[in-house]
């Protein structure tokens, strides 16, 4: 079969990936806490065919300026999964979980319900938790790396392990014989390790898909190499070049293979920021009036990465010949990027509204620059897909549905119809229930 984009699209907060989306003309103020904008947002991306929503989380930390922006999450991914699931009927849903912070019992069963409340369409975004601020929500420290992510490959165990506990056709729901289940069919897991526990059962039947479908967000670090090579179907990546994201890409397929597993199973698929216009100019204005002051901010980093140091107070000026010509590349790996933007005659600002400083690429500009920047790495084999981060959200997500979407389809990089009803078929995921008994040889 012919091999074709993944496509995921981000769902936040409601307004969109740069700090000051929600104070833009034609955006509702209220979408942070409206269940309809995020039902609305769902609705473009299915009809767009996309793959799945991907619903970040951090558990706790706010790490904005609340004066003046809105936090970058939704209210709970839980929640909103539950509101777009019965408002949708294809679109996969992929939540970020805590293994950190949750206890497997209760993450089973609410991914299980979710994944049986939208007929197999649910993933779970299984990854670590950081950071002493998100600690001090639960009120525990951060575990070392080895003990974090030592629960994670317990976490993720136990949990398949849960699902898979009500046998495939342990429900009967038989009226006339009066028999509802096969009680033989339905065992505890008495699953003991280093960290947790469960005894199980878990009461909820499979869904269409069997159990939902493990994800993991995260760098290529040997820790996540190691999670995601053992139990993820997809990676929710971040790369900064096609050459970044051909090493991750490889790397994470070399860790599937480590567990006996067909690299062809782990599909990486990193972010992609857009603001679509009619040409580059718009979009880049479009990313300057939502970035609010988030430019000035990181103006001395970009003096960093050229190694000069140019007015503050006038980032609109192109840099001049003299500062130009002293002008180097720094260590970060995105420096040249930023060299080569300035040797255009960008200036320091429209140089930060084309994402030097960001973890993943911007596309600023026409939908054909988005599609071409898509078709370029995929080619590559630096993904096998995207999540579509929209600087507006709502805006952001029906430009990339109704522009970028038929050009890839008429270039024959993206389906025109679901391959099935549940996620698994989306993604090509193999059936699976219960813990995969491959990593456990």
């Amino acid at each position: 079969m012919t091999r074709k984009l993944i496509i995921g699209m981000h769902l936040g907060n409601g307004y969109g990936a740069s700090p000051a989306a929600w104070r833009m003309p034609g955006v509702d103020p209220m979408n942070f806490t409206s269940y309809d904008a995020k039902v609305r947002h769902a609705q473009t991306a299915e009809r767009g065919k996309l793959h799945f929503l991907f619903f970040p989380d951090g558990p706790g930390t706010l790490g904005v300026d609340l004066d003046h922006e809105a936090p970058g999450f939704n209210l709970d991914v839980m929640m909103t999964a539950a509101a777009v699931a019965r408002a949708t009927t294809r679109i996969g849903m992929v939540a970020t979980g805590s293994t950190t912070f949750n206890e497997p019992f209760n993450l089973a069963r609410q991914f299980k319900a979710l994944d049986i409340m939208s007929h197999g369409r649910m993933g779970w975004n299984a990854v670590t938790s950081a950071g002493e601020d998100v600690a001090a929500n639960y009120g525990q420290r951060i575990p070392a790396s080895a003990d974090r992510y030592g629960r994670a490959h317990e976490m993720v165990q136990i949990v398949q392990a849960l699902w898979g506990s009500w046998g495939k056709d342990a429900w009967l729901h038989d009226q006339q014989s009066g028999r509802f289940a096969r009680s033989e069919e339905i065992t505890p897991v008495n699953l003991q390790g280093e960290y947790i526990a469960s005894r199980g059962p878990l009461y909820i039947p499979p869904s269409e898909q069997g159990q939902p479908v493990i994800f993991h967000a995260g760098g290529a670090s040997p820790n996540a190499l190691n999670l995601a090579g053992r139990f993820a179907s997809a990676v929710i990546g971040a790369a900064f070049s096609i050459e970044h994201a051909q090493m991750q890409r490889q790397a994470f397929r070399g860790a599937a293979a480590s567990f006996g597993r067909d690299p062809d199973e782990i599909k990486y698929i990193p972010g992609l920021i857009t603001a679509i216009g009619p040409d580059t100019r718009t979009g880049l204005d479009r990313r300057i009036a939502i970035a609010g002051n988030s430019f000035e901010q990181r103006a001395p980093y970009l003096q960093q990465m050229l190694g000069v140091r140019f007015d503050l107070d006038r980032l609109d000026n192109p840099l001049n010949r003299q500062t130009l010509a002293r002008a180097r590349a720094s260590q970060d790996p995105r420096a040249e990027k930023a060299l080569r933007l300035a040797q255009e005659g960008w200036s320091p600002r429209d140089i930060l509204a084309h994402g030097v400083i960001e973890p993943q690429p911007v596309v600023a500009g026409t939908a054909t620059e988005v599609a071409d920047h898509m078709q370029s790495w995929f080619e590559a084999e630096a993904a096998d897909g995207f999540w579509i981060a929209p600087s507006l959200e709502i805006e952001g997500g029906e430009d990339f549905v109704d522009q970028v979407v038929p050009i890839l389809q008429e270039r024959g990089l993206f389906h025109t119809e679901y391959a099935g009803p549940t996620l698994r078929a989306h993604l090509g995921a193999p059936d699976q229930y219960g813990v995969d008994q491959r990593i456990l040889a």
